[in-house]
């Protein structure tokens, strides 16, 4: 598969895997879509979509490759076309930078004509490009990104939200960790509308709990020397040092608060963007004991590690939940496709919402009117070394977080779309 190159904000055809070992590259060329297709009212007679995220820094590893390449097996799994029309995907790097990710989504849909995006995992860009598909009536797919106001005041009639958001994150986590040895809570927070998302939710959560935020400092992306930071949270009477950042930020911030001895004198640590990759990267010795919430864990049942299995052939490793939820959305959207017979956005998000999510990771879930996917999430905590069996065992499931008792209600959120 080729990537963006960043300096030219090209995007590329990214080649797909067909059963029997062809590649295609576009399908087109193997003549997949004939002159008088079956869905008519296909633009261009394919269905092109694109997966955009950080390719290349801080969220490529529990984002990136790993997104375009469960995009792909999706089109696999759908034949490679829906209704006898070709499905094309693209692959672009907006190198978290919210001005570079909607000049991209501008370019992919005016110049590339894409008819769907997905993943983002960022929201300042996620927020960009929410307005750009909107103006353009565009499909866009949020997963690994995690703003409230997505589903809220900027909601739009073409977009949704996957995976996870700030005050489902929040609200979970909070409640499974809350408690009387776990009343003041310490927060490191990423310095972007993510991170102020998650601070002022998690803030509100333990605040209605009756607990207490000791003190909070804010970082910019990509930050390596947490110290000074982690510092501050050993002598504020804290008793769980919450994370409120993503990708290497998060691995970089626990395998200090490892080193410096902050984790060891019994302080919880509350991660709520966390994966296998993160626990990977620490090691258990470090990470042991991290709860986290999650849409995905590739162990949790036999369709999981169906799953999974088929990834690591690709990626040489297990799926995080942020990729496995590429693969659900691409699917849902396909199936959309086949059952609207058009690639026009809002009639495909209509039938979106009016069919059931169903997949390996998702059990009947509902995509609401404001673009909310309705879905429960598991609670994990990373395992104790002597408890690990395999390289990539390094989670157990502890519980589930239901989507009615953690999303926000429909009522609260602000958005247009929502009928009073």
């Amino acid at each position: 598969m080729k990537k963006t190159n960043p300096a030219a904000q090209k995007a590329t055809l990214a080649k797909i895997t067909l059963a029997g070992g062809l590649l295609a590259a576009p399908l087109v060329a193997l003549g997949l879509a004939q002159p008088q297709a079956a869905l008519a009212q296909v633009s261009d007679n394919v269905v092109r979509i694109a997966v955009m995220n950080d390719q290349s820094s801080a969220y490529s590893d529990t984002s990136g490759r790993g997104s375009a390449v469960a995009a792909e097996l999706a089109i696999q799994d759908a034949g490679g076309k829906v209704n006898g029309l070709p499905v094309e995907l693209l692959v672009v790097d907006h190198q978290n930078k919210a001005d570079i990710g909607a000049t991209q989504a501008k370019k992919l849909i005016d110049v590339d004509r894409v008819d769907a995006l997905f993943d983002m995992a960022n929201s300042s860009v996620s927020l960009a490009v929410q307005e750009i598909t909107r103006q353009a009536g565009k499909v866009v797919v949020h997963v690994g990104s995690a703003h409230v106001d997505l589903y809220g005041k900027a909601c739009s009639p073409t977009g949704a939200l996957w995976l996870y958001d700030s005050h489902a994150l929040a609200k979970g986590l909070a409640h499974a960790i809350y408690g009387a040895q776990s009343k003041n809570w310490f927060m490191i927070v990423a310095d972007y509308a993510f991170g102020h998302a998650m601070q002022q939710d998690m803030t509100k959560t333990l605040e209605a709990l009756g607990g207490k935020v000791s003190g909070a400092v804010r970082h910019p992306l990509g930050q390596a020397d947490f110290s000074s930071f982690l510092l501050q949270s050993a002598g504020s009477n804290t008793n769980v040092l919450a994370l409120l950042n993503a990708g290497a930020d998060t691995t970089n911030a626990l395998k200090q608060a490892g080193e410096f001895g902050v984790t060891g004198k019994g302080m919880v640590v509350a991660t709520p963007i966390f994966t296998i990759v993160n626990a990977k990267a620490i090691g258990p010795q470090l990470a042991q004991g991290t709860q986290f919430l999650a849409g995905y864990y590739w162990d949790a049942d036999d369709a999981s590690r169906a799953f999974a299995k088929r990834f690591a052939e690709k990626m040489k490793r297990p799926p995080t939940h942020t990729q496995a939820g590429v693969y659900s959305a691409v699917n849902h959207y396909l199936k959309a496709i086949a059952a609207a017979k058009t690639d026009d956005g809002p009639q495909v998000m209509r039938k979106m919402k009016e069919l059931p999510v169903n997949d390996f990771m998702t059990k009947n879930a509902s995509l609401r009117e404001d673009g909310r996917l309705m879905r429960d999430m598991l609670l994990l905590q990373v395992k104790k070394p002597a408890d690990v069996k395999g390289e990539w065992d390094l989670a157990e499931v502890r519980g589930v977080a239901k989507a009615g008792d953690t999303i926000r209600p429909l009522a609260e959120g602000g958005c247009a779309l929502v009928k009073s």
